[in-house]
């Protein structure tokens, strides 16, 4: 996978995509400042839709520091939960695996409030796939983003992420953590 990042910088061990602290650092700061150009701001909500990885990592630090709250979508739930989940938390941007492009297609119509798609693609999908209107992809959205985002200040018990439950007895009940709650947790 391509990164933004200097060809030194980047690292690979066993097939898996490593890279230095510092690296990370600039890989968060350019993801917020590409969000930040997509009108993402404090208290809206960023859902992820992607496997664990190198990106899950960049949001779970760049979207909860600009002060906006980080979804972490359970990819293992029904297309019909994942409707519930991203309706319920009030997404307003989505970043989609390429892989789960099938499942969004089947439920994107119903959507009531992700005004963004940003795709990330491991082996270079197209993004008119499925019709779904992207408004970019994920590598290059960093590539064309400064790594020197200004993170504000806020209230450490500012919202930073919300989860859901697997739904076994009914609807994926919703939880959050406050940034305060994070760091208590670390």
């Amino acid at each position: 996978t391509p990164l933004a990042v200097a060809p030194e910088q980047e690292i690979t061990y066993q097939g898996k995509i490593r890279y230095t602290y510092r690296t990370l650092r600039e890989r968060i700061g350019r993801l917020a400042g590409g969000l930040a150009g997509l009108g993402v701001g404090p208290g809206q909500t960023v859902a992820m839709m992607d496997w664990d990885s190198h990106r899950y990592l960049e949001a779970f630090f760049a979207v909860p520091m600009m002060g906006a709250v980080l979804q972490t979508v359970n990819v293992r739930l029904s297309p019909e939960q994942i409707l519930y989940t991203l309706n319920h938390a009030r997404a307003d941007v989505l970043l989609v695996n390429a892989e789960f492009v099938p499942m969004l297609a089947i439920i994107k119509d119903q959507l009531e409030t992700v005004k963004r798609f940003i795709l990330i693609s491991d082996d270079g999908a197209t993004l008119g796939s499925f019709g779904i209107p992207y408004a970019g992809e994920y590598e290059a959205l960093l590539a064309a983003a400064s790594p020197d985002y200004d993170f504000p200040d806020f209230d450490e018990n500012t919202r930073a992420t919300t989860f859901y439950t697997t739904g076994t007895t009914g609807l994926p009940k919703g939880v959050y953590f406050s940034h305060r709650q994070l760091v208590l947790h670390t």
